[in-house]
């Protein structure tokens, strides 16, 4: 096969990862093609790697394969241990491990073309952004990952003049990746770059509170994204330009989504120092009265209403309840009781986490609604919340004064009557009471969600007999 022919047959492959990228991730876009969006994705990024290894000629076909097995093992294994709670916790961590593999793979052009005695000022433009940007979502995705499973705290880590420190990071970064495009045979230079990236992402992201990481999950999805298209110019491969714009441009975009979810803008969540960690609860808590109800007099009220709306939350998450909650629904449908989910946009710890662990458990798509249902709560008899805190919190509607005001909510205070799955009254994310918790139409089931619906299914089941 001639030179351009080769050529050809190579792009033509990277054409079609394109096309697979692009329509995979237009699937993604409901829930009941997910799957298959998910599925088109891989198989384009398999073509993607295995076309570019073949045409570089890297290493040898032995390596390659030795690492495809590798890899494809350590993925399917991490898929199916990951607990569903820990899913944020492993997207962080991809997003993490893009972002430092186009940071590497920008770093070793840059040592191959300097040590081939010259360099271009528009790939150094390139190499550096990859580089810096890269280097900068290793640390600080992995920061959020440490956030989100607890292992770094979730309160936000403050600090005097934190953000003048960052800023004076964010600005010496600039300045030697401006340096290196002039003097790219500065080598210690580069490294000073790498390091100085390297720790603003760790000081970007601990002043972040807990409340925050889906929008620094999804912003760092971005970066990923952003520095895989840097690459893709440094090293003049097409599908990674495509496939890094694809991510970055989506990341953006959900971004966006999620601080208009939370009424806040981007500046404030990355450098507010908002979000305080759930532990932490209100102290007039205990002071107000509030109505607690056991799970009999629960299975009543829902089994003689005539519409329930169920609102889940991280707390579902947790106790891996959602297959619990789709039986209740399924026998409240059986009696005759018009059955829907409400689920907010920055419900647990990612976006889309509680759609996943519906779907995990079958629940019908059609059921399935954002704050669109808002207009819906007052006609409805009865609304389980499930575990969900600060998204159902009126003080983000009425108080002007609250932490949360003018975030959008699910209205469930003005349903006919409120029952609130909990294991106690703590606040949430926010760390503010929740006005919802003491409404005489509100009654709070304390316990385990997966153990409180499972009560609510067996005493349903009882009316029945």
């Amino acid at each position: 096969m001639s030179g351009q022919g080769y050529a050809d047959l190579i792009n033509g492959a990277y054409v079609i990862a394109a096309i697979l990228f692009i329509s995979g991730l237009v699937l993604l876009r409901s829930p009941a093609t997910a799957r298959n969006g998910n599925r088109l994705a891989a198989l384009a990024m398999l073509v993607a790697i295995v076309v570019t290894l073949l045409d570089r000629a890297i290493i040898s076909f032995e390596t390659i394969a030795a690492g495809m097995v590798v890899g494809a093992l350590i993925g399917a294994v991490t898929a199916r241990r990951v607990q569903m709670t820990a899913m944020p916790q492993m997207v962080a961590v991809f997003n993490g491990f893009g972002g430092g593999a186009s940071a590497l793979v920008a770093a070793g052009e840059f040592v191959r073309l300097t040590d081939g005695g010259g360099i271009k000022e528009d790939v150094s433009v390139t190499i550096m952004l990859s580089t810096a940007i890269g280097a900068l979502t290793l640390t600080g995705s992995f920061i959020a990952a440490g956030k989100l499973q607890g292992w770094v705290s979730q309160n936000p880590i403050l600090f005097p003049l934190r953000n003048v420190v960052s800023g004076l990071l964010g600005v010496a970064v600039v300045a030697l990746g401006a340096y290196l495009v002039v003097e790219p045979e500065a080598g210690i230079a580069f490294g000073a770059l790498v390091v100085l990236a390297l720790v603003l992402g760790v000081l970007l992201v601990t002043p972040i509170g807990g409340a925050d990481m889906p929008v620094v999950v999804a912003l760092f999805n971005s970066y990923s994204g952003l520095a895989a298209a840097a690459a893709g110019f440094a090293i003049s491969n097409n599908i990674l330009i495509i496939a890094g714009s694809l991510v970055g441009a989506s990341g953006l975009i959900l971004t966006r989504i999620m601080t208009r979810a939370m009424n806040r803008s981007l500046a404030n969540v990355m450098f507010g120092g908002f979000g305080a960690s759930g532990a932490v609860v209100a102290a007039d808590a205990t002071e107000r009265p509030y109505r607690s109800v056991q799970a009999e007099d629960a299975a009543t009220m829902l089994a003689y209403a005539g519409t329930a709306i169920f609102v889940p939350g991280y707390g579902l998450a947790v106790a891996q309840a959602q297959h619990e909650l789709r039986s209740l629904g399924d026998l409240l449908q059986e009696r005759g009781v018009d059955v829907k989910y409400a689920v907010h946009p920055v419900a647990g710890r990612m976006p889309g986490h509680m759609n996943v662990l519906l779907a995990e458990a079958n629940v019908p798509y059609d059921q399935l609604y954002d704050l669109e249902i808002n207009r819906e709560f007052d006609r409805t008899d009865v609304v389980v919340v499930i575990g969900a805190n600060d998204v159902v919190n009126p003080a983000a509607r009425d108080q002007v004064g609250s932490p949360i005001y003018g975030m959008p909510i699910l209205d469930v205070d003005r349903a006919g009557s409120v029952i609130v799955l909990k294991r106690s009254m703590a606040s949430g994310f926010a760390g503010i009471d929740n006005d919802l918790f003491y409404l005489e139409r509100t009654s709070m089931l304390f316990g385990d969600a997966k153990r409180s619906l499972g009560e609510l299914v067996s005493e349903v089941e009882a009316l029945e007999d």
